[in-house]
């Protein structure tokens, strides 16, 4: 008799389910979060666990490693067939979506989520708290911008980063209660570019150093942040047997609901990872409106601006861009100009 555990992870706590191949339910317990705990209680069920499975969720890396070192064959399944499946059951518990995920892990009836590396994971933080900083130092700027509208000063449409301080300061500095309201935003928001300036470094080093980053920014558009945001969420180029499906797989290719004699192509599906998805459009937009040098892909491109407009047009480049990316990292090939083919 082969036995499944199905285990419904929160933050701090996991209920867990036992099933065996005929769906009877042997074992429930609800624990702490930890490894050891979950571990000891599969280790103390007394026969052999066949396989242990959760949704994908922000402990999913935690939980993978962490079980896999303790020797059990551990899946993590995609979270929206599994939200699929348990939307049946009439009441949600803990308990019951324990007892759900063991039944989905049972059936096979589940597509396995690819658990990337530390490395990946270390790319995305420092992409991740890039980009925090500078939502951050924008909002506070904004937020100057607001305040000295009250008092009739009104800044320039267009002001770099770097020269923001320098402009306003000034101005501020002349009237003293505007000086003692605002000065401090001032201050903090210089430190927070400060700061973002230094994680900016950090990123552009990092993709100058790694190789196939090298390769993937002589691509006309792709810089090191979409070189480095690509390369992290792939993590592993042969984890996709076509590169075509890689498009997909981030959310750019339309959906499709077909049913009898209906068949009606929409919008793209937007799933996967929303920050590979924007930069990618961000390179695809760059390739087209700024990029002088031509290439086969901005000749297709451009053909595309004129028939069926320009957002489709960046989001169909966008489309052929992770499949040429991707054809690029996993032949090792270097990209030529006059040499890009292939359809979107």
């Amino acid at each position: 008799m082969e036995y499944f555990a199905g285990l419904d992870v929160s933050l701090r706590s996991c209920a867990i389910c036992i099933v065996d191949t005929k769906g009877t339910v042997i074992f429930e317990r609800e624990l702490t979060c930890e490894i050891e705990d979950i571990a000891d209680c599969l280790n103390n069920f007394g026969c052999p666990i066949e396989r242990v499975g959760f949704e994908a969720g922000t402990l999913s890396q935690h939980l993978f490693y962490g079980l896999s070192g303790e020797g059990f064959d551990v899946v993590c399944m995609e979270a929206r067939q599994v939200n699929a499946a348990l939307s049946a059951m009439r009441n949600k518990t803990d308990k019951n979506d324990a007892r759900g995920i063991a039944h989905v892990l049972r059936t096979g009836w589940f597509s396995p989520v690819h658990m990337k590396s530390r490395e990946a994971h270390g790319v995305r933080a420092l992409l991740s708290t890039r980009k925090a900083l500078l939502n951050k130092t924008i909002d506070l700027a904004n937020e100057v911008r607001g305040l000295l509208k009250v008092f009739g000063l009104r800044l320039p449409k267009t002001v770099q980063h770097g020269s923001f301080d320098d402009l306003v300061r000034p101005m501020i500095e002349m009237d003293e209660i505007l000086a003692h309201a605002i000065i401090p935003l001032l201050d903090a928001r210089r430190i927070l570019y400060q700061h973002f300036l230094e994680l900016d470094r950090r990123v552009k080093r990092a993709a100058a150093q790694d190789e196939v980053c090298l390769r993937m920014m002589t691509v006309p558009g792709v810089g090191p942040i979409a070189a480095l945001t690509f390369k992290a969420a792939v993590d592993d180029p042969a984890r996709f047997k076509r590169s075509r499906t890689v498009a997909a797989h981030f959310g750019l290719t339309p959906r499709r609901y077909q049913s009898g004699e209906h068949d009606n192509p929409g919008r793209i599906s937007k799933a996967g990872d929303r920050d590979v998805r924007s930069t990618l459009y961000a390179a695809a937009n760059a390739l087209l409106m700024r990029t002088m040098a031509g290439s086969q892909i901005k000749s297709w491109g451009m053909r595309l601006v004129r028939t069926k407009g320009r957002r489709r047009a960046i989001v169909a480049v966008a489309r052929k861009l992770a499949v040429l990316l991707h054809r690029m990292w996993a032949d090792g090939t270097e990209f030529r100009l006059a040499g890009v083919e292939g359809t979107a």
